[in-house]
């Protein structure tokens, strides 16, 4: 049996991805026919087809599910190689994906000190809002946030996220806190991300707090960081987020350690195979001794 064209195959895997043949030309640059033409080659060469109409849209077949476990990869293999060809020096390309948040506030002022131990690996890094597909092989890596119950992946959870009030010094020497409650009378800044939200953290510190009229509201944490690092206000926010900010002494966290709340809020994602390739392998040791050097509150 002769090897399908590769666009054929970039079709199969684009509308595979998206479950939706005008999706995958959008992405492709080509028209609707264009892609359902390749798609009626792929599966006139392997002999039965690949998709099935339902309710939902396009759904793989069996046949189809197998096919695209078995190409899996292979199209990011591609792409690696010829990187790797038109390198001066030969290198290793890994790539990730984040959260927005993560990747600008955390990981890349660390960027310098991975590049140090692994110069032989070119890093890709890409954030959005959305959690990447893992069906064509492309991604290495996806650090996401949230609730680690995603199915069919590895979920390795980033530990000693505490999520506090912080403030900057200069904020907190015109407005001084001494307890809990002194915070109902303070500026407040509201972010929609962090897993603990000022509702729960008050209740946690026994205090009963009225509905309260937050000064800003940000659905990013880094805006909420950066505004608070500005002396704005005070904002509930990841103490591994802000871990930058804190080193830097233009944020502090306003309470001892006591009233820091834990969360497992940040997680490394990936399909089982990635773990054993020397790049993965060697990320996800340095992030975790990067993690472990964060301010973190004792125990």
């Amino acid at each position: 049996m002769r090897i399908p064209p590769l666009k054929a195959i970039v079709a199969f895997e684009s509308v595979a991805r998206t479950k939706s043949v005008n999706r995958a030309a959008e992405e492709m640059g080509l028209s609707a026919s264009a892609v359902s033409h390749q798609i009626a080659n792929l599966e006139a060469i392997i002999g039965q087809p690949l998709f099935q109409r339902s309710g939902r849209g396009l759904v793989l077949t069996p046949a189809g599910e197998r096919y695209l476990s078995d190409v899996t990869g292979l199209l990011a293999d591609l792409s690696r190689a010829t990187e790797r060809a038109s390198s001066q020096k030969e290198v290793d390309i890994l790539r990730v994906h984040s959260s927005p948040s993560f990747g600008l506030m955390w990981l890349l002022p660390r960027l310098s000190s991975f590049q140090e131990d692994n110069g032989d690996i070119q890093l890709n890094l890409a954030c959005s809002y959305e959690n990447v597909s893992f069906s064509n092989g492309y991604y290495d890596i996806d650090i996401r946030h949230g609730y680690g119950n995603w199915t069919n992946l590895d979920v390795r959870t980033l530990r000693g996220e505490f999520i506090a009030p912080l403030a900057s010094p200069k904020y907190l020497e015109r407005h001084p806190v001494k307890t809990p409650e002194d915070l109902l009378s303070h500026r407040l800044i509201y972010s929609e991300t962090p897993l603990v939200q000022w509702k729960q953290w008050f209740g946690r510190t026994g205090v009963s707090a009225p509905q309260k009229t937050f000064d800003f509201s940000f659905d990013r944490s880094y805006m909420s960081i950066e505004t608070a690092a500005l002396g704005l206000g005070i904002a509930l926010e990841s103490l591994m987020l802000a871990s930058v900010k804190i080193n830097e002494g233009v944020l502090v966290p306003v309470f001892d350690d006591s009233f820091a709340v834990e969360v497992g809020a940040h997680h490394l994602v990936y399909p089982s195979q990635n773990a054993d390739l020397p790049r993965v392998e060697r990320f996800l040791a340095w992030i975790e001794r990067e993690a472990a050097r964060d301010v973190q509150p004792a125990r």
